[in-house]
């Protein structure tokens, strides 16, 4: 019997090893590439609107380095381009976001709470139903909205890779599209740790709250901390993301999620109302 009791111990104290760590302090260097294809037309999709709005034409395309400070409920990301610097800070036990951008020589930016983020994510969705009411194939569009609402999947390999000093290991995100179709998004995990209120780097991760996308993160599910991954995006790119430094011991400076003196912050609402003033005339450039 005492035999069995052991035996039981032993099992036990090795499943609570071999569970993540939880990390609270930590700062992780990311590059995320984005991989436009190479038969696009460029100068048909820079002329279109005209002169006026913002052009997404190369926004997000190429490189993009980032540093993400987490010290506790506070979140920083930091971003690098050739587009440009902005700079995201979230507090998750005020659930509130504070987005920095200097442009062409101005320091603004703008904060939200959840529920305003939330509201404007509602009224977003809103005017695409609207969109998809008016098309002719409602029926089919009624179909496809309905599969969305399918919880990705996480389908876990045997591949390692090492990744920043760890040992990763890969999974796959198989999402759940239109009509039932299916495609998926290779990851690569470090089973040794996850950290407190960031499920990964990169990407648009940094921008999940201030659009208001609070719904459950599928990189949350995985059983580690994401140490990479690669999707598709909208017209024909990929996105590769991979963490190029992990910094757990390094001790991180409250001042570090202070918002600088030197930059306009508004209110969200205010800075949208400004922005629907100019009557969409200007064209948003961010530089370094």
């Amino acid at each position: 019997m005492k035999g069995i009791l052991l035996a039981l111990a032993v099992i036990c104290s090795g499943t609570v090893i071999a569970q993540p760590r939880l990390i609270t302090q930590a700062t992780i260097n990311t590059t995320t590439t984005v991989i436009a294809p190479d038969e696009e037309d460029v100068s048909a999709i820079q002329n279109q609107g005209g002169g006026g709005g913002m052009n997404f034409r190369n926004f997000g395309d190429g490189e993009t380095k980032s540093v993400t400070y987490l010290k506790n409920d506070l979140v920083k990301t930091v971003m690098k381009s050739d587009m440009g610097r902005s700079t995201i800070i979230r507090d998750n036990n005020k659930k509130l976001t504070t987005t920095l951008i200097e442009m062409m020589g101005n320091k603004t930016g703008f904060y939200s709470t959840d529920e305003e983020a939330a509201g404007m994510r509602k009224r977003m969705d809103s005017m695409m139903q609207a969109t998809r009411n008016n098309a002719a194939d409602t029926t089919k569009r009624r179909t496809a909205r309905t599969t969305e609402t399918v919880p990705p999947e996480i389908i876990y390999t045997q591949e390692t890779k090492k990744i920043a000093g760890y040992v990763c290991k890969q999974a796959y995100i198989v999402h759940t599209r239109f009509l039932g179709n299916k495609d998926s998004a290779v990851v690569w995990y470090t089973p040794e740790f996850k950290l407190q209120n960031v499920s990964n780097t990169g990407g648009l991760s940094g921008f999940a709250n201030l659009m208001g996308n609070m719904s459950a993160n599928p990189y949350e599910k995985v059983d580690g901390f994401v140490m990479g991954y690669e999707t598709k995006m909208p017209r024909g790119r990929n996105m590769i993301v991979e963490v190029t430094k992990v910094e757990l011991a390094k001790e991180i400076a409250d001042k570090e999620f202070d918002i600088p003196k030197d930059f306009d912050v508004k209110p969200m609402k205010e800075m949208q109302n400004m922005m629907q003033g100019g009557g969409g005339q200007g064209r948003i450039m961010i530089r370094n």
